[in-house]
């Protein structure tokens, strides 16, 4: 995978599952692991004092401006939010980097039209350890935890070729198992499944 040069376009992986389950902490590790990977950061509407994944926090207005200008490859709106993945990961991509990105199940079926290659990873885990994830970090309510865990398990869009992962165990059993799923997809389309 990764730097593949020679003409050969890079893939976006998008890294998809339930808020808790690990996402971010993933895609670091796959990239210590397996630096030729790249973690595209993206422009989040998120006050900066809310912690989370490291992102380019900005206003609505600000936001919207960018979309106008063509600033964005990708964005959506989730969870009251805008979110946007950078025009420049296009260059990254067409370099033979394969990327990264955290990106929303609504912003899927758009993202496999855009980008050839798209593959996306579903990182899963038990409700129990979501659970306790989501209350470690402090970020949400019980009610909005309630929430989220109500929505762990919906399905994903029809037609997409899908890894999955289950993040239930160490990080760094589930960063192995994802460099070999993502290595062995590189290698040919047999062992991604669409869903």
């Amino acid at each position: 995978p990764g730097s593949r040069g020679g003409g050969v376009t890079g893939r976006l992986i998008a890294v998809v599952g339930p808020s808790g389950v690990g996402k971010d902490s993933v895609m670091v590790g796959i990239v210590r692991a397996c630096p030729e990977f790249h973690i595209v950061r993206r422009v989040i509407t998120r006050d900066p004092e809310a912690g989370g994944e490291d992102h380019d926090p900005v206003s609505v207005a600000e936001f919207q401006a960018r979309v106008a200008g063509g600033a964005f490859a990708l964005h959506w709106r989730a969870h009251g939010l805008h979110y946007g993945i950078p025009a420049a990961v296009r260059d990254t991509l067409g370099a033979g980097t394969d990327c990264l990105a955290n990106l929303s199940r609504s912003a899927l079926p758009e993202a496999a039209k855009l980008f050839p290659g798209f593959l996306v990873l579903n990182v899963t885990a038990r409700p129990e350890t979501i659970a306790r994830r989501l209350v470690a970090r402090g970020r949400e309510t019980d009610g909005q935890i309630s929430t989220r865990l109500g929505q762990a398990d919906r399905p994903l869009p029809a037609g997409l070729t899908v890894l999955h992962l289950s993040n239930d165990g160490p990080l760094t059993d589930t960063v192995r198992r994802a460099t070999e799923l993502l290595r062995s997809a590189s290698a040919g389309p047999a062992t991604a499944v669409p869903e």
